[in-house]
């Protein structure tokens, strides 16, 4: 029996939405601006938008026109100008890069011949088509470079561009802080998901004892009580590595906070405002991260401890695709794809939890694990060695769960983001675990 997720016509009915979908968010993100803030470097950490707004179209005429319809190159002059290993994002802006109005021309033109492509592809026969999988990779790509371009927003200085409703307030939480995850072994990653990227295959089973773990996110509060009681000025909760750059870098908060007398402030697309004490904390390190939880009696949850927390259903002693089940997200689910542009208040969304009432692990902040980001039992680069395999290794660190900032066609419970330890302008935050015995 065909499940119906996975039948032709409704892939290609999802390859059509999330790819309209994205389109409309990078629209709204590069035309909220005037065309001097697309093509200034508003930090040496990001590129400039109308890079990322050319860089998206040439990504999807080279994977989907030409590699998967073989059609001749419609600009094959600009590659390596958009080619993302061979210019570091500081050179970026020296480029001669395409000017907004023949950016957006371009991507326009490119997605108008993908839009039909996509109405004639057949979706098997090979590896990028089956399941239309190219498609979804493209729209994946082109969300991640949404969330790219929402972080330049954020480090560009100037009045507010972006507006958007906020969350709803959340009800008080009273129940347990924490939750135990029961000891034993729970089948990790996939091989299933239609669209899932390389590094979250194949599916594997994992042997994990039994460990507690916060039933929401870290907050502003949380985080302030680690500030007051000298957290940034004690060696003792922090490893060699992240004492020397808070040193190096005077760090004293998370980023874009500022103390205001006896208040804390932030910045938060371009507007300034009190630090909310319900919300998660955001734009931390993984330094950071690691030495609150040091200073809390507790650690970081390990990665696999992460997607056991988000995925194992107990009950059934199976691995959901998200906490809640294995629906698509809805917005009752997780605070997703930028129609907020905050962190949803901690204890949110009661109906996306996981069985053991766990909140929150998909959306509002990318939280930070204790591992590095390592290939699974078995994995293989596909389609191309540079989306991850080139990235494992200890200099990395994982984060799961996605951010207010991810679209859903991005973040699902299998889904694998990493960074250097020393990054804060992404949207990350973490929560806490402790070992079962403990």
């Amino acid at each position: 029996m065909t499940d119906p997720a996975h039948d032709v016509d409704t892939l290609r009915e999802r390859a059509l939405t999330t790819l309209t979908t994205a389109r409309a968010r990078t629209s709204l993100l590069t035309s909220c601006v005037e065309d001097p803030d697309l093509t200034a470097q508003h930090s040496p950490l990001m590129s400039p938008l109308v890079w990322d707004l050319a860089h998206i179209g040439n990504q999807e005429e080279q994977w989907l026109l030409r590699t998967v319809a073989g059609r001749e190159a419609i600009r094959p002059e600009i590659d390596g100008i958009y080619d993302a290993f061979e210019h570091p994002r500081a050179e970026r802006p020296s480029l001669p890069l395409l000017p907004p109005a023949e950016a957006r021309h371009y991507a326009a033109e490119v997605r108008g011949r993908v839009l039909d492509l996509l109405e004639s592809t057949a979706f098997h026969g090979t590896r990028l088509t089956e399941a239309g999988f190219a498609f979804g990779m493209i729209a994946q790509h082109e969300q991640q470079h949404d969330e790219t371009m929402l972080i330049t927003h954020q480090l560009r200085k100037g009045p507010q561009a972006l507006h958007a409703p906020d969350p709803e307030p959340a009800p008080l939480v009273t129940g347990p802080s924490e939750v135990l995850v029961p000891g034993g072994p729970f089948t990790m990653g996939t091989s299933t998901e239609p669209w899932a990227l390389d590094n979250e295959r194949p599916a594997h089973r994992r042997e994990v004892p039994a460990f507690y773990i916060d039933t929401t996110p870290v907050t502003n509060a949380a985080y302030q009580a680690f500030i007051a009681d000298g957290g940034y000025d004690d060696d003792r909760w922090w490893t060699p590595e992240g004492w020397a750059h808070v040193r190096q870098h005077s760090l004293h908060a998370p980023l874009f906070w500022r103390r205001d007398g006896k208040q804390w402030l932030r910045r938060r697309f371009g507007v300034t405002e009190v630090v909310p004490p319900d919300e998660p904390v955001l734009h931390v390190c993984w330094y950071e991260a690691d030495a609150y939880a040091r200073w809390a009696g507790r650690r970081l949850p390990t990665e696999a401890e992460w997607e056991k927390a988000a995925r194992h259903d107990p009950a059934g002693d199976r691995s959901m695709r998200y906490p809640w089940g294995d629906a698509d997200p809805e917005p009752e689910h997780a605070n997703l794809g930028q129609r907020h542009l905050r962190p949803a208040p901690a204890g949110s969304y009661p109906e996306g939890e996981s069985p053991l009432g766990v909140r929150q692990l998909i959306g509002d902040v990318w939280e930070w694990t204790a591992s590095d980001f390592a290939p699974y039992p078995g994995f293989q680069a596909f389609p191309y060695k540079e989306y991850s395999e080139v990235f494992f290794g200890p200099e990395y660190k994982v984060l799961r769960g996605g951010s207010f900032a991810v679209d859903a066609v991005a973040c699902r419970g299998t889904f694998r983001n990493w960074d250097y330890p020393i990054r804060r302008q992404i949207f990350s935050g973490f929560r806490t675990a402790r070992s079962g015995d403990v």
